[in-house]
């Protein structure tokens, strides 16, 4: 149980960070019941261990634990993720960002299943980069991955996206 002034600095520091929890839990696992649980078990987790955190970046520590919790839970739960390597040198020159491209042809709906398409591995970078806005080094952090490979990561992410989004749409499936 943590003293009153731990209490109070928890709910200072973490407390407003459920959203960005919840959010990276719901892309990571694809569903909002499975990431309401794990962002529930994420902050009792975090509470537990919130006395050992002295300082430094709560929202990445935070995102680190839901990151761990997320993936106990696919690998506990027997969820298969594609955890195909992409090799770099089979890329092809890059092309407009994935962003530009969904908001000029596709609509929301397509990016997100776009999303949810991609690895869980390449899901949580592209959600922590440009829907929560880390930096390259609170990813580093939050997935304990060097700098370099975020990056690379990162990189490889955008352009499965793109691929993704580019693909022609099915017939009989467009709005």
């Amino acid at each position: 149980m943590l003293e009153q002034a731990d209490r109070a600095r928890f709910e200072a520091e973490i407390i407003p960070h459920r959203d960005a929890a919840f959010n990276l839990a719901r892309w990571i696992l694809r569903g909002r019941a499975q990431a309401e649980d794990v962002t529930q078990e994420a902050f009792l987790r975090a509470y537990r261990s919130f006395g050992a955190f002295q300082s430094g970046n709560a929202r990445a520590w935070l995102l680190q634990i839901v990151r761990n919790c997320c993936f106990t839970w696919l690998q506990q739960n027997h969820v298969a993720e594609e955890m195909t390597e992409f090799d770099e040198q089979t890329m092809p020159p890059k092309a407009e960002n994935p962003e530009s491209l969904a908001m000029a042809t596709y609509d929301r709906e397509r990016l997100q299943r776009a999303l949810e398409d991609l690895p869980a591995h390449f899901r949580e970078i592209i959600v922590l980069r440009e829907l929560e806005g880390c930096s390259y080094k609170e990813i580093a952090a939050i997935t304990t991955r060097p700098i370099g490979t975020v990056m690379s990561a990162l990189a490889r992410a955008r352009q499965q996206l793109r691929t993704i989004l580019t693909e022609p749409v099915p017939k009989g499936s467009q709005p």
